[in-house]
């Protein structure tokens, strides 16, 4: 597989970005990772996002948004476990 050009990449990204924006509409707290299913309002996105990019790209950007999401979850804090003895 040849490293895509410049167009490629840019096609890439727009496409990750309108799946995202529409995760983030519909399903904010979706990780693409989970096994949970899609929103069917993103699943014509999510298709054209995997078609526009590598294979290792979408596993790579699908990683980094759920980790991004974990990031955001605990910069606001946690409550910790009730444990009842």
């Amino acid at each position: 597989m040849s490293f895509p050009d410049k167009d490629a990449r840019a096609k890439c990204w727009t496409a990750r970005d309108k799946y995202w924006a529409c995760l983030d509409k519909h399903a904010p707290d979706y990780q693409c990772t989970s096994q949970a299913p899609e929103p069917k309002e993103c699943i014509q996105l999510r298709k054209l996002y995997q078609q526009g990019c590598p294979a290792q790209w979408v596993k790579h950007f699908d990683r980094k948004r759920t980790y991004d999401q974990f990031k955001q979850k605990m910069a606001k804090g946690y409550e910790p476990l009730n444990e009842t003895k």
